[in-house]
């Protein structure tokens, strides 16, 4: 049975679904190699243990769009088991196809509404660190109702990342940052590791997209948000 706090909270889906045509990597991830990292949504919670050969910390990716860099980021930490959460099967079969490649043993990728995914088939104090890596900005302001940071999301991914754990979220647009910063730093669970009012320098861990990369060339900035979970 559903308990009351794991009740679903938002009915604004904070994405579009699109098509594409796949790429024939982009295929055989999504279908021959699903089985391998793919993880089918049970009826109730999903047991993280069950999924990865080691035991080790959890970390969540919601929305790693072309995979590339939640993809590097498990290489680059071996230690920590990933789980990324997506809707674009474009994506999600890239990572896959490009995680069989390279052997890649820590990695999971599910595709869900990560929103429901967490009030539904996630047990609390399930993650170590909850990235969310430039979401869709719905820059329009009749859109901002879109935007998936609100104070539900925040309470939700409270429960679910461990007391002491970190939410890090990064975006590219200076108003969302600004709007991201107020809801962090006044709601109870969350505190800066940065000082009030003051952004994160990108940690290492996280790698430079080439969108990125092309934005800087361009002059635009990118807000890196890094708060720890003390509930």
């Amino acid at each position: 049975m559903m308990q009351d706090s794991q009740r679903p909270i938002k009915t604004i889906q904070s994405f579009v679904r699109r098509s594409s045509k796949l790429t024939p990597g982009q295929r055989n991830g999504i279908t021959k190699l699903w089985p391998v990292y793919g993880v089918d949504i049970p009826t109730s919670y999903i047991d993280l243990d069950k999924l990865f050969i080691k035991k080790q910390p959890y970390v969540l990716e919601v929305g790693f769009g072309n995979g590339d860099t939640l993809l590097e980021m498990v290489i680059n930490t071996p230690n920590k088991n990933f789980i990324g959460v997506e809707v674009y099967e474009a994506g999600i079969g890239r990572l896959i196809n490009e995680a069989h490649k390279l052997k890649i043993s820590n990695l999971r990728v599910l595709k869900f509404d990560a929103v429901e995914l967490l009030n539904n088939h996630i047990k609390d104090d399930s993650f170590e660190t909850l990235q969310l890596f430039f979401p869709d900005p719905w820059h329009k302001k009749k859109h901002h109702k879109r935007r998936i940071v609100d104070s539900d999301f925040l309470n939700l991914i409270s429960r679910k990342v461990k007391n002491a754990g970190t939410v890090h979220i990064a975006t590219d647009w200076e108003d969302y940052a600004q709007y991201i910063m107020e809801s962090l730093e006044g709601h109870p669970n969350f505190k800066n590791t940065s000082g009030a009012h003051i952004y994160s320098p990108r940690p290492e861990i996280r790698p430079i997209t080439k969108f990125e990369r092309r934005g800087f060339r361009l002059g635009h900035g990118v807000w890196d948000l890094i708060f720890i979970n003390n509930k």
